[in-house]
């Protein structure tokens, strides 16, 4: 009988009522109505905030593939002088290509056994 004039301790994690009430508020709603389109519209939108991540890494992947492709142009731009002028690289080239020997050399192939 002691426990009848006391409240019922309330749970500091029981949110059910403050819930009640702020969805009883007409102006909560409206706003809420509002905001969460927006707010959508914002993150998930053509111009929204996903969207610009993805941009910004596709831009960064663009932007490493354009280093990579300006590398491989100055190797190849040195490789065209040096096939040029340099008599060794121009015979590097002809016996990895174009299996070429100097005379007097025989050529052996190795198959591996399977």
């Amino acid at each position: 009988m002691e426990n009848q004039f006391y409240r019922r301790k309330k749970s500091p994690w029981d949110f059910r009522e403050p819930l009640r009430r702020l969805f009883r508020n007409k102006r909560f709603l409206l706003a809420l109505a509002i905001c969460v389109p927006l707010g959508g519209y914002g993150l998930f939108g053509n111009r929204g905030l996903v969207s610009r991540l993805r941009l910004e890494q596709q831009k960064t992947e663009m932007e490493q593939r354009l280093r990579n492709a300006e590398e491989e142009t100055q190797r190849l731009k040195s490789q065209s002088k040096a096939l040029e002028t340099d008599r060794a690289a121009i015979e590097r080239v002809a016996r990895e290509q174009h299996g070429m020997v100097r005379s007097g050399e025989t050529v052996y192939k190795i198959t591996p056994n399977h």
